[in-house]
C-alpha cells in the first residue's frame, strides 16, 4: 500500500501558514486597531489579502508534481488539504471581519451582533474537483494562486453582503462604496465604482475576478429609513 503523503504535506503547509501569520506586520497592525475598536472594511480586505498570500505562498513551496504521488494530486489528497486550510482561512477571516461589522454597528449606535456566512464547501468542492481531475498537479498549480486570494477576499464581500441585507431589510439605509485601485483598472470594475444606498445596490458589486484588489466599505447609516424611500447611485469620480 502506497504511503499516505497527506498528513506530512498538511503539516509542512500549516506550518509555514502559521509562521507567515506570525510574522506579518499587516496581520499585527490590524489586530492593533481591532483591539482599539479602529478597524474598517478596508482592514477587513487587507487582512483577507495577506492570509490568502500567505497560504498561496505555502502551497505552491510544499506541493508540486515531485511531492505528490504519480505526479498529481488526487481526490483524497486535495479534499482533505483544502477543506483543511481553506476552512481555517475562513474561520480567520470571518473572525477579523465580524469584529469589524460589531465594531461599525456599536460606532453607530446599533446593539447588533455581526451576521455570520457559512464556509464556501461549493466553491472549496469545485477546487477540489478541478485539481483532482488534473493528470499532471503542475499543470493546475495556478488555481492554488490567484484563486486563494480571491477566495478570501470573498468571506469579506459576503459578510458585509449578508450584513448590509440584513439591516436594509430591517428598516435601515447602510451605504455600500466600491473603489477600485491600481494603475489600470478594467472596464468591469470601473463601471462598479460608486457609492450605493440600499437597496439599490447592484449584486455585482460584491463580486470580483481573480487578482481583483478591489475595495468595498460600508457604512451602517443613520438608523431607519425616512419616507421617500433610498437614495440611487452616488458617483465617486
Amino acid at each position: 500500500m502506497a504511503e499516505d503523503v497527506t498528513p506530512a504535506l498538511l503539516d509542512k503547509i500549516q506550518r509555514e501558514f502559521s509562521l507567515g501569520l506570525n510574522e506579518s506586520s499587516k496581520v499585527a497592525s490590524i489586530q492593533s486597531k481591532l483591539t482599539k475598536g479602529t478597524a474598517t472594511y478596508l482592514d477587513a480586505q487587507t487582512y483577507s489579502i495577506e492570509l490568502g498570500e500567505l497560504l498561496a505562498k505555502a502551497f505552491k513551496n510544499n506541493l508540486s508534481s515531485d511531492t505528490l504521488p504519480d505526479g498529481r494530486m488526487y481526490f483524497n489528497i486535495a479534499e482533505r488539504i483544502l477543506n483543511e486550510t481553506l476552512g481555517n482561512n475562513h474561520q480567520l477571516i470571518s473572525t477579523v471581519t465580524k469584529q469589524v461589522q460589531e465594531s461599525l454597528n456599536k460606532q453607530a449606535g446599533l446593539g447588533l451582533k455581526s451576521v455570520d456566512v457559512p464556509a464556501y464547501q461549493s466553491k472549496i468542492k469545485s477546487m477540489v474537483n478541478r485539481i483532482a481531475n488534473e493528470e499532471n498537479f503542475d499543470e493546475i498549480a495556478w488555481m492554488l494562486d490567484a484563486p486563494v486570494v480571491t477566495f478570501s477576499q470573498n468571506i469579506v464581500d459576503e459578510i458585509l453582503k449578508a450584513n448590509v441585507e440584513f439591516q436594509g431589510k430591517s428598516g435601515m439605509r447602510p451605504t455600500i462604496t466600491r473603489i477600485v485601485h491600481g494603475h489600470k483598472p478594467c472596464d468591469w470594475c470601473k463601471s462598479l465604482a460608486g457609492t450605493y444606498h440600499y437597496p439599490d445596490v447592484p449584486t455585482d458589486v460584491y463580486k470580483r475576478h481573480d487578482r481583483c484588489k478591489c475595495s468595498v466599505t460600508y457604512d451602517p447609516g443613520e438608523g431607519k429609513k425616512k419616507k421617500g424611500g433610498a437614495k440611487g447611485l452616488i458617483p465617486t469620480g
